[in-house]
């Protein structure tokens, strides 16, 4: 496996956990009040770790080591 493969499947792993845990988060806040938070973290993405950090911490973890390793991922991808 080359190193071109191995950065490319990382990139997508990390994408598609990113996704998930976005969606998951935004799910979550729409159960809990104030509701409105769920459409704004769906637009506004970064507010979904920020309002998950309280109560759900696992998750907000998972959405923001995804998100580096994303972004990593991406630079490294570039090059």
């Amino acid at each position: 496996m080359s190193r071109d493969e191995l950065v490319a499947g990382v990139l997508v792993l990390a994408f598609a956990t990113l996704v998930t845990t976005h969606v998951t988060l935004v799910v979550w806040l729409a159960t809990r009040p104030p509701r409105w938070r769920a459409a704004a973290a769906l637009v506004v993405v970064p507010l979904a770790p920020i309002w998950g950090w309280r109560e759900s911490r696992k998750r907000s973890v998972v959405w923001i080591a995804s998100a580096v390793i994303y972004v990593v991922m991406l630079g490294l991808a570039s090059r």
